[in-house]
């Protein structure tokens, strides 16, 4: 009997979140820029996770997947504290991630973070933060996919207190192996994610072909306002209507059912939030003790607009275009589980 990822990835609802990568004992498991690229129809295109001739039937694998464990109704069930805030750290919005792990690492409170870096042609590039320092080169969102859980396979090893930063499936990994296989992870940052794409997409048609710009001019990426932007170095905004991207969003992305990244301890995004501030959601006490060790150089902000009501808005018009597929999707899974609950 194969394990319960291979129904996952047969059937293209895998996330390349990694969770499974990071905790297969013998290795079997891996994922790669090839790997993300999903065509059920040609397994070839993938390092084949939990290799019948490699697995030895642990399933640990199985333990840590978002898309077997399921997805929540109400992602904002746990939220204890709701607020605005910003730092003085340049950022994608109010650069508050960047703030709480700089903090944190030079408090002491996390051994390292796994991050995301990227060159002027916005290559990305897997890195291990261990000083306040580093954290600056992985400041602003890039959009485009890494999968960050797979590269605390070698941290395990080496930290007793790792950090995670992750878009909602990533968290939703993180979460699992902490509650089934490693208590090492000490919080759980999750970034609210409405979809993202794979690099050969954004770089060889999104912003060359779309927006028809020179991907070495970008500085930044934004979705704000109801459309995709690409700001260049001469200081201009380009921007297309949100529909016009969404249909190069990776295929796994169309089955998410997390906007919020409800398995995290502290989750943080821009909408919600007024320009140049983050919104941020305190889900658990760890999540509470961390972000006030961390708070101390951020400006906070009550009730910030346009506030809650926009987060719920776009969690539910996510939840209405992506749970009938993933739903479809466990219709054909050969194991009771998934779901929405």
């Amino acid at each position: 009997m194969h394990p319960k990822i291979l129904d996952v990835i047969e059937n293209d609802v895998c996330t390349a979140c990694g969770a499974c990568a990071a905790v297969c004992p013998v290795g079997a498991i891996t994922i790669d820029k090839k790997a993300q690229i999903r065509d059920p129809n040609n397994l070839e295109l993938y390092e084949k996770g939990a290799a019948p001739s490699v697995c030895e039937d642990c399933y640990a694998c199985g333990n840590v997947c978002p898309v077997i464990h399921g997805y929540v109704e109400d992602e904002l069930y746990n939220v204890k504290q709701f607020f605005g805030a910003r730092s003085s750290i340049p950022g994608q919005d109010g650069g508050v991630t960047s703030a709480i792990l700089k903090s944190l690492l030079d408090k002491g409170e996390i051994d390292c973070v796994v991050g995301i870096t990227r060159n002027e042609n916005w290559e990305t590039e897997l890195v291990l933060m261990t000083e306040p320092s580093q954290v600056d080169q992985t400041a602003g969102t890039k959009y485009t996919y890494d999968s960050v859980i797979s590269a605390l396979r070698e941290p395990f090893k080496d930290y007793d207190r790792i950090a995670v930063v992750g878009v909602p499936c990533q968290a939703h990994g993180a979460r699992l192996i902490f509650e089934n296989i490693n208590d090492k992870i000490a919080v759980i940052i999750g970034l609210f994610c409405m979809e993202s794409f794979h690099h050969e997409t954004m770089l060889n048609d999104i912003i060359p072909k779309v927006l028809g710009l020179d991907i070495e001019q970008v500085v930044k990426m934004d979705f704000a306002k109801g459309k995709f932007w690409a700001y260049t170095k001469d200081g201009e905004g380009h921007s297309v209507k949100i529909p016009t991207v969404a249909e190069y969003a990776r295929n796994p992305c169309h089955n998410c059912c997390d906007y919020t990244a409800v398995h995290a301890d502290i989750s943080i995004g821009s909408v919600g939030a007024p320009d140049g501030w983050n919104s941020v959601l305190i889900r658990t006490d760890i999540g509470e003790k961390y972000f006030k060790k961390a708070s101390k150089d951020l400006e906070m902000m009550e009730n910030p607009e346009p506030g809650m009501d926009l987060i719920k808005k776009l969690l539910n018009m996510k939840h209405e275009k992506n749970e009938p597929h993933y739903l479809e999707a466990c219709e054909k899974f050969s194991f009771e589980a998934g779901g929405i609950k």
